[in-house]
């Protein structure tokens, strides 16, 4: 037997934090994260459903030792109201940017390396260009779930954005294999993929034995690929890591080209094997994405336009030493 009360008159202007609550636990499948996107507590969150399900009189969420769930009904609902919410979020938004400055939180994802090296300079000036804007950076090698952790933005290292996201590409990107001159002078530098078995190898950590694929095309157009089985003193999960081992010769590394152009630029670190393209390492461009929604806010507009302005030029090493090639200054976002 149901324990939900009987209906109550429900009026559809008390119905908008509670209908908002029901879609994000839906997506986030936990009152306590529901409550951290919405800035509310757990009991607050918990009232707005147990206030839904009276005045509707169905049970909205099953809720277990171990998980939450929404109720065929809760479903149902979440399904036919998502599109007039996200509407009704739209025109809120766009009436808000309408009058003086650009305002509002956004949540900001990114790799580690690309996000302390190449997004922190551009944030510090974004940030002053647009002071009503708060962004939240989270900086993870790990591919998080925008729509699940309550990401507005993300920008990612990939060679194929998914399909379920808006993807803009930023710039090109590429792996290039490394050492540093002193690893050099102690050990002659490979003339062929095949010789880096006799090398000490800096390796991206994965699940196996470690495993880099060159490929070239020949004169005549055809393809040559050569995979081989490398070894060395260190494997890690994060290319400054690498980088830093390969800068104190401690062997070759496959790095990003986003983390190695400013050693690059400056001689401190060697490209070997030039004619070799590395291939299944890393993706071949940085895409800034963001979760499918028939309107995009303000903030992560601005936001994107000044990722696409700031990467334009790509991660090709420069001597001015910064990786990327001089742009004159100007307000992010502007074009």
């Amino acid at each position: 037997m149901s324990t939900t009360p009987p209906p109550t008159e429900a009026r559809p202007d008390q119905l908008w934090g509670q209908l908002h609550a029901l879609s994000v636990i839906a997506q986030l499948g936990s009152f306590t994260k529901a409550a951290q996107r919405l800035g509310l507590s757990k009991a607050a969150v918990s009232q707005r459903i147990a206030d839904l399900e009276r005045q509707l009189g169905q049970s909205l969420v099953a809720r277990t030792t171990r998980s939450v769930r929404l109720s065929e009904a809760g479903q149902r609902l979440v399904a036919e109201t998502a599109a007039p919410l996200a509407q009704i979020t739209a025109a809120l938004g766009a009436s808000r940017d309408a009058v003086g400055q650009p305002r509002g939180r956004l949540r900001l994802s990114a790799p580690v390396a690309l996000g302390r090296q190449h997004l922190a300079p551009l944030l510090n000036r974004f940030c002053q260009a647009y002071p009503e804007i708060q962004i939240e950076l989270d900086l993870s090698d790990r591919l998080v779930s925008l729509a699940q952790e309550g990401f507005d933005l993300a920008v990612r290292h990939c060679s194929a954005p998914p399909d379920s996201h808006v993807a803009v590409k930023l710039c090109d990107s590429r792996a290039l294999l490394l050492a540093s001159p002193a690893y050099l002078r102690q050990h002659p530098a490979p003339q062929s993929p095949e010789d880096l078995a006799e090398h000490a190898c800096l390796a991206y950590l994965r699940p196996g034995p470690a495993q880099w694929l060159f490929e070239r095309q020949d004169d005549g157009a055809e393809v040559e690929r050569v995979k081989v089985q490398v070894q060395g003193p260190l494997r890690a999960g994060n290319s400054e890591i690498l980088r830093e081992a390969a800068l104190s010769g401690l062997g070759l590394a496959l790095l990003p080209d986003f983390s190695a152009a400013e050693a690059l630029a400056r001689g401190e670190l060697v490209e070997l094997l030039p004619d070799w393209r590395p291939v299944g390492f890393f993706g071949d461009a940085i895409y800034a994405l963001r979760p499918w929604s028939s309107a995009t806010s303000r903030p992560v507009q601005l936001l994107v336009a000044a990722l696409r302005e700031a990467l334009a030029g790509g991660f090709a090493a420069a001597p001015n030493g910064t990786g990327q090639k001089k742009r004159p200054p100007s307000k992010p976002g502007e074009r």
